[in-house]
């Protein structure tokens, strides 16, 4: 991911994100900066960038044309297969949450747009702007502090900020509750003590407190996200019905990518929001078509991909909703808390061996074998992304890529291949092991879908330990005939 920042002062953008931990990702090359002096683009000689607005009033205003050509500047950098936002950060627009970050995060390339004295015309923001974002409600003297705590929020999303792979998935506002409070050495301070519980070693009980004490902490001091958190529960008991169909639905909210958008005695949607899909369940069907009918109209529009997971509506979505059928798929689901022996499939050690299978995250410079291979989806944008996301893992031996596996951005597991010359050594079965593992030490749930009829590819799933959902879900997308 790459952010590029159009300012007045980009040594502050600089100097702040150039230390920590978001200036080693900049130096390991994890993420990249790029600041543009919007000084750089003015035609007077004494660079002046701002004017009086027309109508009067207090104070000076940024002038279109120079900041026109400052984001013209930025965007000549950027590829044209890149998804790329324009955000102008302003107190008139939509508050920066958790789930504005995992959203932001998805993108390629950022733009942020730091205005100052009274702002900036509003003609050029009404060419350039995509997304006009505030950090709370109040004024600051520019756009560049606002701009650096979303760019450290989305940055710490991104695979490889952070050390601990699953520290992004447990603190604050995971699964919509506040994180639970944390202790450190020593054990009494101030006559106060670190709770027993936590000193006991045992892991079932330390997690349950830590649950208890975010449900608790989130209930008092955000009874807003309390309430949201109550509702996804209520879902989350009816989903539970059924686990191996609703897998996904389920995931959604435990990774907090997924959030309840409408829910009744008989349906539920779900709005994965960072790559934009919904999934719908009804527990009886003659109450879906007024259940859909009745969602408020942002999500009627959004309505582009849809799971259902009842066959008995699909022509309800094609006649009411224009929507086509894309694939039926199984869910296939590893239920197990405990990871699988890797011993015979893999060095876990990542030592490379004669003959021996080693598994790394592959990037970027792996697309042609990539796109060689994996033929499921028709999309070289999707391959850049995937590879991107540090969420596809490759097999090699003897420094030889063999194939690869990895996530799919709704968090399924997938893209499991296996280059014809390797086929018949198990490094299928490797690969999987290796990403369920993944999964597993994640916190999430391990899951993936098969379509009808692959055999091979359910033999697999089966062999390792995998379930297979008693009827299948069904892939839409709108029909543009």
């Amino acid at each position: 991911m790459k952010f590029h920042v159009l300012t007045l002062f980009p040594e502050m953008i600089e100097q702040t994100l150039g230390t920590s931990i978001t200036g080693r990702a900049i130096s390991q090359n994890i993420i990249e900066l790029s600041t543009v002096q919007i000084r750089d683009f003015s035609k007077e000689k004494h660079y002046k960038v701002d004017d009086y607005p027309y109508g009067g009033g207090a104070g000076m205003l940024m002038q279109a044309q120079v900041v026109s050509d400052a984001v013209a500047h930025a965007k000549a950098s950027i590829p044209e297969n890149q998804s790329t936002r324009v955000i102008y950060v302003t107190p008139q627009g939509e508050p920066f949450t958790q789930k504005k970050a995992i959203e932001l995060s998805g993108a390629d390339d950022l733009v942020f747009l730091c205005g100052h004295y009274e702002g900036i015309d509003e003609r050029v923001l009404e060419e350039e702007v995509t997304d006009y974002i505030s950090i709370g409600d109040y004024v600051l003297t520019g756009g560049e502090l606002a701009s650096l705590v979303m760019i450290d929020a989305i940055s710490r999303l991104v695979p490889g900020v952070l050390h601990n792979e699953v520290s992004a998935d447990t603190e604050s506002f995971h699964r919509g509750l506040l994180e639970y409070p944390q202790y450190s050495r020593p054990e009494v301070w101030h006559e106060k003590e670190v709770p027993k519980v936590l000193l006991s070693g045992n892991i079932r009980e330390i997690e349950q407190w830590k649950l208890e004490q975010s449900i608790e902490r989130t209930r008092t001091r955000r009874p807003d996200l309390y309430e949201a958190y109550e509702r996804q529960q209520k879902a989350m008991e009816m989903l539970l019905k059924d686990k191996l169909l609703h897998i996904d639905m389920i995931e959604q909210l435990n990774r907090g990518i997924g959030e309840v958008v409408a829910m009744d005695e008989a349906n539920i949607l779900i709005w994965n929001f960072h790559v934009n899909i919904y999934y719908h369940t009804c527990f009886d069907v003659t109450k879906a078509e007024s259940f859909m009918q009745g969602l408020p109209e942002k999500h009627k529009k959004q309505l582009q991909n849809l799971v259902l997971h009842q066959e008995e509506l699909l022509p309800l979505f094609q006649s009411t909703f224009g929507m086509k059928l894309l694939m039926p798929c199984y869910q296939m689901v590893y239920t197990q808390k405990e990871q699988i022996p890797v011993k015979g499939l893999y060095q876990a050690d990542g030592k490379e061996l004669p003959g021996k299978v080693v598994i790394r995250t592959l990037d970027d410079s792996f697309f042609d074998v990539v796109a060689s291979t994996y033929h499921t989806v028709d999309s070289p944008e999707y391959i850049h992304e995937r590879l991107n996301s540090g969420e596809v893992f490759g097999a090699f031996v003897d420094g030889q890529i063999t194939g690869f596996c990895g996530y799919h951005d709704d968090g399924s597991i997938g893209m499991l291949e296996v280059l014809p010359e390797y086929r018949g050594r198990k490094i299928g079965k490797a690969l999987e092991v290796y990403v369920l593992n993944h999964a597993r030490r994640r916190g999430f749930i391990p899951y993936g879908q098969v379509v009808p009829g692959n055999e091979i590819s359910t033999a697999l799933q089966k062999s390792i330990g995998l379930y297979q959902s008693k009827s299948p879900i069904y892939w839409m997308g709108i029909d543009e005939n």
